[in-house]
């Protein structure tokens, strides 16, 4: 299975520049390749991310989230998710 250009350069704009909330991917079958599905913007949601992944099928995903610690410190955590 080969996996697209786009993919990681998609996840380096995250990593780096924070351009996207979330990264969506799906396996294109036809293609034997796993490609960018749906990129979210840094204003949406948990929620939106959650709305944007099919019910009856797989995807791989990275998510980041953002969060406050005990000591009032604004964090931020890089999640892959297997759906």
């Amino acid at each position: 299975m080969a996996v697209h250009d786009d993919c990681k350069l998609k996840f380096l704009e995250l990593k780096a520049k924070r351009t996207h909330r979330f990264i969506i991917y799906k396996i294109e079958e036809k293609l034997k390749q796993v490609m960018v599905e749906k990129l979210g913007e840094p204003t949406l949601t948990y929620e939106d991310f959650i709305s944007n992944l099919p019910t009856n099928e797989c995807r791989y995903a990275i998510y980041d989230f953002d969060f406050v610690t005990e000591d009032n410190c604004q964090k931020s955590k890089i999640f892959f998710i297997a759906w």
